[in-house]
């Protein structure tokens, strides 16, 4: 009998994790039949993809709002064709805000759930643990801290790992990287991630960018490099930065340009773990729109003290991190260029990184799915 298995992935890196999981899946089922939302990662792998990606790619409380009766009728259209195509199973990838809700509405229709990536429940409102339970089957956590909080609340979650950890080499190969860029091998470079969504860029690229600027008159010879993650991204970039010629825009190569780089600047999320993976000093800075500031400090939604994985998963700040009103050029300049400076302090963060790099090493695809075989045989 042929196994249906219907996704649901946001953004690049929601694309990324969901392709290789379908592989391995694949492996297990072959023949399956994938289809849901998805991008070019998962389109490659055989999904069929009935909406884009991108189209659930909205960031913060404000910008949501701006989209809501959009993303609704998405969803209600998306659930109901999903109910039709009746899947074995249906796996949310990340995007809770779209997912959970699907899922809780396929479950109380008797179709089994997966929820890949759980929420950040260790920053935002434990509690929400026992509401995705009711919308999951099983939650698959990327970090050690996710299972337990969980527990507590009597859901079935497990640790299987970050993909990323076990698709970067645990010493990657730094010559290398600059020689895929064209970049020379002794100069000093700095690589500017301001994010794949549009609006961080916006926000966030005139900021990075007058930091770059600052820092190239301390360090001689300083190249910068953005990697912009697809077409979109590029032609923001392009139009932030107009006809400067200091500043090296790149299409994707983003995980390269870390490997390359000194130093990376960039706005948080996946990329600062990628960053810790590539073993880089980093500095984080990052705004959100302000309403949106205003109504996580009022309620004080916000429960970890770091907002950086590198920093969470170490229980420390292992790295600087520049938020909203000191997410500024002065201040990133001045922990960019304490960096470049001080190679002790490089050195001392290079075995930290490597551990976390080791914890989270656990063939993530493969564990994921299993666990999703789990539940196909528990029918």
């Amino acid at each position: 009998m042929t196994v249906r298995i219907a996704l649901c992935a946001g953004e690049t890196s929601g694309d990324q994790l969901g392709a290789g999981l379908v592989e391995a899946l694949r492996a297990r089922f072959p023949n399956a039949q994938f289809a849901g939302i998805g991008g070019d990662a998962m389109r490659t792998a055989g999904v069929d993809t009935w909406w884009d990606a991108s189209d659930l790619a909205v960031m913060g409380l404000t910008e949501v709002l701006a989209h809501l009766p959009r993303l609704l009728k998405l969803r209600r259209t998306f659930r109901q064709r999903v109910l039709d195509w009746q899947p074995d199973v249906f796996v949310g990838i990340d995007a809770p805000d779209f997912n959970l809700g699907v899922e809780r509405w396929l479950k109380q229709r008797g179709v089994r759930t997966v929820h890949d990536v759980s929420p950040s429940v260790w920053a935002w409102r434990e509690h929400r643990a026992a509401k995705i339970g009711a919308s999951a089957d099983r939650v698959l956590c990327l970090f050690p801290m996710e299972p337990p909080i969980y527990a507590k609340h009597g859901v079935d979650a497990i640790f299987i790992g970050h993909p990323l950890a076990d698709a970067i080499p645990l010493h990657p190969d730094r010559a290398a990287a600059r020689a895929a860029l064209g970049e020379p091998e002794d100069a000093p470079i700095l690589a500017l991630l301001p994010g794949s969504r549009l609006g961080e860029i916006r926000r966030l690229l005139p900021v990075f960018t007058d930091a770059a600027r600052r820092l190239a008159t301390d360090i001689p010879g300083l190249r910068v490099v953005v990697p912009a993650a697809n077409a979109q991204c590029h032609a923001a970039i392009h139009e932030s930065l107009g006809d400067a010629t200091d500043i090296r825009v790149v299409a994707g190569q983003a995980q390269a340009a870390m490997i390359a780089s000194d130093v990376v600047l960039l706005a948080s999320g996946t990329a600062a773990l990628e960053a810790m993976l590539c073993k880089r000093p980093m500095v984080v800075g990052h705004r959100i729109a302000p309403l949106t500031y205003r109504i996580v400090q009022l309620f004080g939604l916000l429960k970890s003290a770091h907002v950086s994985l590198p920093n969470v998963l170490a229980g420390e700040a292992l790295i600087p991190e520049l938020l909203q009103d000191d997410c500024t050029p002065d201040k990133l300049h001045a922990e960019l260029l304490r960096w470049f400076r001080d190679a002790d302090a490089v050195a001392a963060l290079q075995p930290r990184f490597l551990a976390l790099h080791e914890i989270l090493r656990r063939d993530a695809s493969q564990r994921a799915a299993d666990a999703i075989a789990e539940v196909l045989q528990s029918r």
